[in-house]
C-alpha cells in the first residue's frame, strides 16, 4: 500500500479511528494476554504464551499496514470531480448485456469498498474496467467468472 490511496473524508476518518483503537485498546489487550500466559509457568512449553505472542505480531503488522494507508491517503473532494467520465466516487448505472440487468455501483478506494453497500474498489476488475468510460460506452471486463460486457447508462457523483 505504498502507492497513493484516494479516499473520502468519511473513509479516512473511519480508518484513522480504527487505527487509533488498535494502537490503544488492541495493544493493551495483547499485552494483557501475554502477561496472563506468562504467569502460567514455563514459557518454553506454554502454547498460550506462543499464541498470545503470535496475536501481538499480527496486531502490529495490521497497525503497520493501516499506518501506511493513512500516511499515503489523499482526501478526494467530490466538488472537484467531473461526471462526464467514470472516476473514483462516481455512481455508475450499468447494464449487464449478457443477462440484460441493470446494476448501480459507486467506485471507491480499497479501504472503503463494501459490496453490500454497492461500493466497489477502483482496483477491482470491474472498477478498473469502468474507469474513464463515458455514458454509452461498452466496458468489456475480464472477471474470475469470465468476460462480462457492461453498457454505461448513467454517471453521477
Amino acid at each position: 500500500m505504498s502507492d497513493i490511496s484516494y479516499m473520502t473524508q468519511e473513509g479516512y476518518d473511519k480508518l484513522s479511528g480504527e487505527l487509533e483503537l488498535l494502537k490503544t485498546k488492541g495493544r493493551e489487550e495483547a499485552a494483557q494476554a501475554i502477561a496472563e500466559a506468562r504467569e502460567k509457568g514455563d514459557l518454553s512449553e506454554n502454547a498460550e504464551y506462543d499464541a498470545a505472542k503470535d496475536a501481538q505480531g499480527m496486531l502490529e503488522m495490521k497497525i503497520n499496514e493501516m499506518e501506511k494507508a493513512v500516511a499515503s491517503a489523499r482526501i478526494i473532494d467530490k466538488s472537484q470531480l467531473d461526471s462526464s467520465n467514470v472516476t473514483i466516487l462516481s455512481n455508475v448505472r450499468l447494464k449487464n448485456l449478457k443477462v440484460n440487468r441493470e446494476l448501480t455501483y459507486q467506485l471507491v478506494s480499497e479501504t472503503e469498498a463494501d459490496l453490500k453497500l454497492k461500493r466497489i474498489s477502483v482496483n477491482s476488475p470491474i472498477g478498473k474496467g469502468l474507469l474513464g468510460k463515458a455514458v454509452g460506452d461498452i466496458a468489456e471486463i475480464q472477471t474470475p467468472a469470465g468476460m462480462i460486457r457492461f453498457e454505461v447508462l448513467e454517471i453521477t457523483l
